[in-house]
């Protein structure tokens, strides 16, 4: 990951708004000309504006960052990194988590008021060509000339114009707002679900009848709605996928008013540098549609916050807000070039967002369409290391002329595990040379990094590899397929495993489950060998889970470990634990009078059979717990405790 300036927070734009306290307040106005040069403000303050005023504040980023993950509606630091500045609050219908490192003031949100109504003014001849051939540009051009002969105007009676103009374009009319109602599991108690929660975001309509939103903004969903611009109907929606990885989600409405009088947006090119750019949306600050505008000033690989995965990202100087999560990014020709998805947040900087490219969004479509299900990005499953020292490369016997990446380290779910060895150096991927830094050619005059070329693959396709293996070059046809992580990011809407014997709770370990237990920070407090599982873990087998006794839920039977928790668990009476599915199975079938758990670090706990069955009953019915073992783990899910009618006591 690139270092992006000191004290810097990369933050998701939650589906929730949310509202952040500022020094000062900046006008409307004066938020147009910090981004002339790019978008139809650009266009006008380039044609209008005195020379001063045409200098753009875009920042492209400073060295020694920190870039942050996101799960959830939390934020988390990846580790080795500067201690984080910011905290975000939102507009969930619930009480904030006090958290002592939060320098923002959490705010509840505002009241809606009426919905924004299309004036009904008359328009002349030539006031709608930018929805047409001619574009934004074309459209500004003429009307502006127009207005502004005979007469001296000024920037205001522009900028007021250009407002007017985006606002009747077409496209605006497939602008929505999603609002959304969440029911999070609670990972630490894992037979419970948190209170659930309401947030808004942004998104469009799209061919097929579709809607597109961002992932994090329909996470954990109960509820889906959406309302167009200019209307009093929320219709309800349908989730029909949710790409976590690419923060993208795909709904439906099924009722026919929803889609009536409306046209889809078209999908543009990917944008290249200083390309104006439109973001439009329902950001804070207000209850209606948004326009802003800029420029686009990076286009590499980026770290998306949500998914924890790093795919083609556009980097823009608009500014994109909490609210905007999911709104189009329109090119001067009314195309959508991306999604609004994050920004950066930091003492050094402002104005700096991040847009999902339509490379992006097309292979996660694509994706759709083929399998009829999102299967996700794949992956090479390798760890590599660049090869820009000398010495390294004579080392491993390349030439001068050759060029590549070294594999460290091959995941053993994958199939190049198979066909590739630790030590191979990567020259080629599907004939395009790889340099020493890792990136390849993307564009003229611009390179990038050559995951970007297996993200661009789906899944189960094949990729031919050229490598140097002692000195000698072979062409390798590796299959690819999607990572298995040891610590999964995400459980994809599952709800968590969980197995209770005599008060001891077992769970496998995700990362919503370390946050859950160590706060925003679990990045740090979190025991050293359990995140280095989580950063550097790879699993042996596709059913592989890291298993922890979570808790000890006392009893007289417990007596002694109350205080355990989160204790990797090794073996059960000698045999190695693969899984917690296997760890319930070899409890239930123990015909040993002990059982005899090793955890990480030595540790042994030892509690006696029989004892220990009996004690489980009375342990959920203490709790409130409707099973020993998630539904997940059984074949008929328990939904109650069953009571043993002999003794008046649970069985």
């Amino acid at each position: 990951m690139s270092a992006l300036g000191a004290h810097t927070t990369l933050l998701r734009l939650g589906g929730c708004r949310q509202f952040f306290q500022r020094a000062a307040a900046r006008s409307p106005r004066k938020t147009c000309l910090s981004t002339a040069g790019g978008g139809i403000a650009g266009f006008i303050a380039q044609r209008k504006c005195a020379p001063s005023l045409l200098k753009s504040d875009a920042l492209f980023g400073a060295p020694g960052g920190r870039l942050l993950k996101h799960s959830g509606f939390g934020l988390e630091g990846l580790p080795g990194m500067a201690s984080k500045r910011l905290q975000p609050s939102d507009s969930r219908d619930k009480s904030l988590r006090p958290n002592a490192s939060t320098s923002l003031t959490s705010m509840s949100p505002s009241q809606p008021g009426g919905e924004w109504q299309r004036p009904h003014t008359k328009k002349r001849e030539g006031d709608r060509a930018h929805a047409g051939k001619g574009g934004l540009k074309e459209g500004v051009k003429e009307r502006g000339e127009k207005r502004s002969k005979g007469a001296e105007r000024t920037w205001e009676f522009e900028e007021e114009f250009e407002e007017e103009l985006v606002a009747d374009a077409p496209f605006m009319d497939a602008v929505v707002k999603v609002y959304c109602t969440h029911t999070e599991p609670n990972y630490s108690l894992p037979w419970q679900k948190k209170r659930q929660y309401s947030s808004t975001g942004s998104g469009f309509m799209c061919a097929g009848r579709r809607v597109l939103t961002n992932a994090h903004c329909v996470e954990h969903h109960t509820q889906v709605k959406v309302k167009r611009r200019g209307d009093d109907t929320k219709f309800v929606a349908t989730v029909l996928a949710i790409g976590t990885e690419c923060d993208i989600a795909l709904l439906t409405v099924e009722d026919e008013a929803f889609w009536r009088d409306v046209e889809p947006l078209n999908f543009g090119s990917l944008p290249r540098l200083q390309d104006g750019v439109t973001v439009v949306g329902y950001p804070i600050g207000g209850d209606t549609i948004s326009v802003t505008s800029g420029v686009v000033s990076r286009i590499e690989v980026t770290s998306y916050v949500h998914g924890s995965t790093e795919l083609l990202g556009v980097q823009i100087d608009a500014a994109i807000n909490s609210g905007n999560s999911g709104g189009p990014a329109f090119n001067s020709r009314g195309e959508c070039v991306g999604i609004a998805f994050q920004s950066l947040k930091s003492e050094d900087a402002e104005n700096i967002g991040y847009v999902i490219p339509t490379p992006v969004i097309n292979h996660f479509l694509t994706d759709f369409e083929r399998n009829g299900q999102y299967t996700g990005f794949p992956a090479l499953g390798i760890a590599w290391q660049r090869m820009e020292s000398p010495a390294l490369r004579q080392s491993l016997g390349l030439r001068n002329d050759q060029k590549g990446v070294l594999i460290r380290r091959l995941e053993p779910t994958s199939f190049a595990y198979n066909v590739l060895k630790e030590g191979d150096v990567i020259l080629s991927f599907d004939g395009i040379p790889i340099a020493n830094d890792g990136t390849v050619p993307f564009r003229s005059g611009e390179r990038i990094s050559f995951g970007y070329l297996v993200s661009q693959k789906y899944t189960s396709e094949t990729a031919t590899l050229r490598v140097s293996r002692q000195g000698e070059e072979v062409d390798v046809d590796v299959r690819l397929r999607i990572p298995k992580r040891l610590v999964p990011v995400h459980i994809f809407g599952k709800n968590p495993s969980y197995f209770i014997i005599a008060g001891l709770v077992f769970t496998p370990v995700c990362q919503p489950y370390l946050e859950s237990e160590y706060g925003s920070d679990y990045d740090y407090d979190t025991p050293v060998k359990l995140l280095d599982r989580m950063l550097h873990g790879m699993a042996r087998s596709d059913d592989e889970q890291v298993v922890v006794l979570s808790q000890v839920l006392a009893h007289d039977e417990n007596i002694g470990y109350e205080d355990l928790s989160n204790r990797v668990v090794i073996r059960l009476n000698g045999v190695e634990i693969r899984n917690i599915k296997q760890l319930a199975e070899l409890v239930e079938s123990c015909q040993d009078p002990f059982l005899k758990f090793d955890l990480e670090y030595n540790e042994m706990l030892v509690l006696e059979n029989a004892a220990a069955r009996r004690a489980t009953a009375q342990v959920l019915q203490d709790h409130c717990i409707p099973s020993a073992r998630s539904a997940d783990l059984v074949s008929t899910p328990v939904t109650e405790v069953e009571e043993n009618t002999e003794n008046g006591k649970p069985a």
